[in-house]
This record gives structure tokens, C-alpha cells and sequence, in this order.
């Protein structure tokens, strides 16, 4: 029997759980057993005496004044009979024989006890990696399962399934290999630790080792979306203004990447210059393309436009939309990408849509026109703000009650109404965002300083004024 008790600290050394867990799943196998065995429901414990290894079961009997419970209570009188010192409130143990129990309990038994040692390893597991998500670790391939790998990390195995593998890669038994920790479970189909090949916290690692400059946190990680085997965009950032971040990770003729992009077997690696402000971090993360305009459609829900040349479109998008999905998850934005046609084209049907032929006068009410003034120009048959806009100065002074204080006020409604078609086609002028500087408003980018102001001669019809290119204003002949 005592051969028992060093099987149990053998196994205990093994795998790396505490000794006295499987003694008492020892013990309670003994009692599953037991039960089996003799056909009852009674209080049991067992005892395992670690000097000899043997292994006793009582049946435990409380000793009361009168029994509610004959299966497990006795009175004082019946109690005495086996202890002569038994009183109300005392415990009585009764031996079982354990020589009795047979083939079966002792398969039971055992079953019990590989279920309890199995829960043990997993809890000490599950203790010991849970929070190492997304630590490197060195481990080899032990067996393959399928197309799934089983790699030992050293105190036990790990899996490296097939979706977390590059589709670059192969390997063998026995291959070393470089993964980082994905999850740990404790229950479940995949209980135990999850390896990976493909995900970007891998990329993160290596250039962790790789980069003197981010192990000592000058330079700094700030992203990092990747598909596995195929390319990888990585944000940096240095908080040294004489350390070039994108250089340092580079490293001398490339040194430093080429040795992260020969780990991965090849795969294609950009690294990016992270920026605070999401425009330049959106014209640097859509690289190696060439952006004319970037505009922020939602701020809240993170969602912004960006305008190409037709020749850069499908550099932007990429190969089956990959270069604009992995900026997109680099930004955490949501990216539109059009070309300057497909946004000029856009521009245009919505002015189609919103300048409608015989539009009412009614609408000058949002652009400073008042009530009192509708009314009078109601009344003199003037309905829709095109003919409102063909009026010069003088037509509108001869009509009853407008005098050349209201004249202005008209004017100023009629050409604000007109604005605002202009400055959506001031948007799509295709001139990059260098100078003037770029306003955001209502999801469109303008370029500052690009729509004229037609109100520099009042003399001619405001419609004509409005639509006239810039420098023929003032050429134009007074209809009267």
C-alpha cells in the first residue's frame, strides 16, 4: 500500500499539481466506490494514512435524542453500544470493509480519480497562462492532429490550430517554432492553451525583439492589423523627436525587418508613422496610395471619406479590398474610398435632386429671409426663388412695400441658398489638401477661400450672379 502514496508524489511532481488534490480525489473515489458497493446513501468519509497508504471508509452516525433520519442518526442508548462515551451531539464511526470492494468499484474508483487529476492540471494551467495572452513563446511541434498542431511548451501542450496558422507556413515534428499565447481555457472542446501563427500580436513580439529602440519604450507600438501570409500594417510612434520611429524599426539596409519578414516566411510588412489626428494617420495608413482628400463624415461613429485620383484607386483598395481593410482596422474607422469622379458624379446628382426646378420661395426662410418679407413678395406673385433670382435691384424696389433695405435682405437669402450648392462643387475642385487650409463641415471638405462671393455687384440678377464664373461678374451688362 505504501506504493500508493509514491505513485501519488510521482504523478503530483509531474504534472505540476499539488499532492494533497489527488489525495483527496483518492479519497473521494474511495467513497463513489463505496456507495456503489454497498448500496447506500449514508454520511461516509474516508481516511488515507500516508505512512502505511492505507485507505479506511466509516459511515458517520449522528447521536441524538430521538432519530428523524434512521439512516444516518442513532439515540444515546444505541450509540453507547458502540462507544460507551457517546452523548447527544457526538459523531459515531462505523468501519466498512474495503476488502470487500471488487473489480468494478475500482474501475470506478480510478475513473474518479483521472477525472479529478485532469480538473487539477487544468486549474494549475489555467493559473500559470492566463495572464501570459500575447507573450511569445518558443515551443515545438510535438504531433500533428489533423490539420491542427500540438506543440509542447515545456510544462505542457499546447495547440496551434488551423485557422491560427499562416497559410505561408508548414512544419513538422520536432520543427521549433515562435507563437504567441491566443487564449486559455479551462472547459470546453478547447480546453488548455491556444497558440498562434497569425495573429498580429506575433508581428508586435518580433519587432519588440527585433527593435532595440521599442524593448526600451522609445519607440512605441501604437497598432497593428494584420492577414496572415499575405501583409501586415504596423503603427509606431516615438516619443524622441530625434528618433526616427519608421527608421528605427526598418534598421540599417533593412536589417531589422527583413529578419521579422524571413520569420514569417515572407510575408508583406508596412510600417506606418502613427499621428494623433485621424486624417494624416488615414493618409499614411492607406499607403503605399497617394490621397488627395480625407474627410470625416461621423466623428462619433468613426466613419470617414477619402478621395483618390482615378489612377490611385485601385493602389487604395488593394488586391480583393486588402490594403483599405487593414488601414481600416488599423484606424478603427470605417473607410469610403471613391475616386475624385465617382465623388464628382455623387455631388452632382444630389444637386440634381436638391436644386428643383420652381423651387417655393418659402425655402429663403432658412437663409435670413423673414416672414414680413415673404408675405409682400406673395402677395406680388413671386413664388418660386427663380424668378425671385432673375429680379435686379430696381425690379425689386418698384414692388409695393420693398424698399433698398429689403432689397439686400432678399439678395443675401437668395445668394445663401445658392451657396450652398456651391460649396459642395467647391469639394470636388481635385486639388490635393495643401494650401488653403481644409474646413470640415457637414461631412464635406472645403477648400478655404474657393467659393466666391457674388455679391460684389448687385446690379445684375442674383441667379446670374451666382452661376457666373469667377472674373465674368463684372463684365456683365445691366439688363436696364
Amino acid at each position: 500500500m505504501a506504493s500508493i502514496y509514491q505513485s501519488i508524489e510521482i504523478l503530483s511532481k509531474e504534472k505540476g499539481i499539488d499532492a494533497q488534490i489527488i489525495f483527496d480525489a483518492v479519497k473521494e473515489a474511495m467513497l463513489v466506490a463505496a456507495r456503489k458497493q454497498f448500496r447506500t446513501n449514508e454520511d461516509m468519509t474516508a481516511e488515507f494514512h500516508p505512512k502505511t497508504g492505507a485507505i479506511q471508509i466509516f459511515v458517520v452516525k449522528r447521536v441524538v435524542e430521538e432519530v428523524a433520519d434512521p439512516l444516518n442518526e442513532l439515540t444515546v442508548e444505541q450509540a453507547q453500544l458502540l462507544d460507551a462515551n457517546a452523548a447527544v451531539g457526538s459523531e459515531i464511526r462505523i468501519a466498512k470493509d474495503t476488502d470487500v470492494l471488487g473489480r468494478i468499484s475500482a474501475q470506478t474508483a480510478k475513473q474518479v480519480i483521472l477525472q479529478k487529476v485532469r480538473e487539477a492540471e487544468r486549474e494549475t494551467i489555467f493559473a500559470e497562462y492566463s495572464g501570459r495572452v500575447g507573450e511569445l513563446v518558443h515551443c515545438s511541434v510535438k504531433r500533428i492532429e489533423g490539420s491542427d498542431l500540438v506543440v509542447d511548451l515545456g510544462k505542457t501542450e499546447a495547440r496551434l490550430p488551423k485557422k491560427e496558422q499562416s497559410k505561408l507556413e508548414s512544419f513538422s515534428v520536432s520543427d521549433r517554432v515562435r507563437c504567441v499565447i491566443k487564449s486559455v481555457e479551462k472547459t470546453g472542446k478547447n480546453a488548455g492553451v491556444i497558440v498562434s501563427r497569425a495573429a498580429p500580436e506575433l508581428v508586435a513580439r518580433l519587432f519588440e525583439q527585433e527593435v532595440p529602440e521599442i524593448y526600451d519604450n522609445t519607440v512605441v507600438i501604437k497598432g497593428c492589423a494584420r492577414e496572415a501570409g499575405e501583409r501586415t500594417k504596423i503603427a509606431v510612434w516615438s516619443r524622441d523627436r530625434d528618433v526616427d520611429c519608421v527608421g528605427a524599426c526598418v534598421g540599417m539596409k533593412g536589417m531589422r525587418v527583413q529578419s521579422i519578414i524571413r520569420e514569417l516566411r515572407g510575408e508583406k510588412i508596412d510600417i506606418i508613422e502613427y499621428s494623433d489626428d485621424p486624417v494624416t494617420f488615414a493618409t499614411h495608413a492607406l499607403s503605399p496610395a497617394k490621397i488627395t482628400r480625407v474627410s470625416i463624415v461621423d466623428p462619433v461613429d468613426r466613419h470617414m471619406e477619402v478621395i483618390v485620383d482615378d489612377s490611385q484607386l485601385s493602389l487604395a483598395i488593394g488586391k480583393k479590398g486588402q490594403n483599405v481593410r487593414l488601414g481600416a482596422k488599423l484606424l478603427g474607422w470605417r473607410i469610403d474610398i471613391k475616386s475624385a469622379e465617382e465623388k464628382r458624379q455623387e455631388v452632382e446628382t444630389q444637386m440634381a435632386a436638391l436644386v428643383v426646378p420652381g423651387a417655393p420661395v418659402s425655402v429663403l426662410l432658412e437663409h435670413g429671409l423673414g416672414d414680413e418679407m415673404l408675405e409682400k413678395l406673395l402677395a406680388a406673385e413671386i413664388t418660386t426663388v427663380e424668378k425671385l433670382g432673375s429680379m435686379t435691384p430696381e425690379e425689386l424696389e418698384q414692388l409695393p412695400g420693398i424698399g433698398p433695405e429689403m432689397v439686400e435682405k432678399i439678395q443675401s437669402s437668395v445668394i445663401g441658398y445658392y451657396n450652398q450648392f456651391e460649396i459642395e462643387m467647391a469639394a470636388l475642385g481635385g486639388e490635393a489638401q495643401v494650401e488653403p487650409p481644409i474646413v470640415v463641415e457637414a461631412g464635406l471638405v472645403v477648400e478655404a477661400g474657393s467659393v466666391a462671393d457674388p455679391r460684389e455687384n448687385l446690379e445684375a440678377p442674383i441667379a446670374e450672379l451666382v452661376a457666373a464664373p469667377e472674373g465674368e461678374s463684372d463684365t456683365m451688362e445691366n439688363p436696364n
